[in-house]
């Protein structure tokens, strides 16, 4: 179903345009920084494929198609289901050739995007929400069967637009956002776990900034499964320290068949 005119206005309040791009402009930035990981992402869904008997598979956070083996995969399955909550138009327009390969629009958390949005305009622009409380995170499930489910790099992901606006309308602590994240986290590993599925996601990021100090920070903070296999490597995140603060990173990564 398409989003309501209302719908889009809150992405675009959100932000979810602008952070959709940044991830393919910092792609970019890194000239082939991130071909390793990208290369680590397609061969574990491709050895992952090979070992199921599903004709349909599910994507959640397909992007820009750059860690999915999508023609790959078509010679092994016959429907892809591809979910985000905005499709970038050219991998529209990379998939448009396939019959078979089905974009959907969608918010993997189960509507917590419209939640928060809604819980942070309850108060006057001028207050601020004193407290998290009433935000319950909502359970996400799919209309059809979804076959064999990849969640493809995005379980760290699924908090930070809607946690960045409640920031700013909020004076919670510390605390509650961390309850916050875990559950976040924690109900998308719920719905993993339901089905037969593969989890790619990175689990922490390690800085470095101009005086080669470094500082590693979770970004999975609720208790991972552990799977009927797994591997691990590290994704050159941003070796040129592009950032604000000009601190480089890489990201430890965990790749799981559930």
């Amino acid at each position: 179903m398409a989003y309501s005119e209302k719908y889009i206005r809150i992405l675009h309040r959100l932000g979810y345009s602008n952070y959709q791009n940044g991830l393919i402009y910092r792609h970019l930035g890194q000239d082939n920084g991130w071909n390793g990981h990208l290369g680590n992402c397609r061969n574990f869904i491709l050895k992952a494929i090979d070992q199921t008997c599903h004709d349909r598979i599910t994507v959640l956070g397909s992007g820009w198609l750059l860690d999915l083996p999508l023609n790959e995969i078509l010679e092994k399955v016959k429907n892809v289901t591809l979910i985000d909550i905005i499709h970038p138009p050219e991998a529209i327009r990379q998939i448009s050739e396939f019959k078979n390969v089905v974009a959907v629009e969608d918010d993997v958390t189960g509507g917590l995007i419209e939640m928060v949005w809604k819980k942070a305009g309850e108060v006057p622009f001028y207050r601020k929400l004193k407290t998290l409380d009433g935000i319950i995170v909502p359970d996400y499930d799919t209309s059809d069967d979804p076959g064999l489910v990849i969640s493809l790099n995005i379980l760290s992901q699924l908090e930070v637009l809607p946690l960045k606006h409640l920031r700013k309308r909020s004076s919670a602590g510390a605390e509650e956002y961390t309850r916050l994240r875990t559950e976040i986290q924690k109900k998308h590993l719920d719905f993993l776990t339901k089905h037969d599925s593969v989890l790619i996601s990175d689990y922490s990021e390690i800085f470095t900034d101009s005086r080669g100090v470094t500082e590693e920070v979770k970004t999975i903070l609720t208790e991972l499964p552990e799977g009927k296999y797994s591997e691990r490597w590290r994704w050159d995140f941003d070796l040129k320290g592009s950032d604000y603060f000009e601190k480089r990173s890489v990201m430890n990564v965990i790749a799981i068949r559930l």
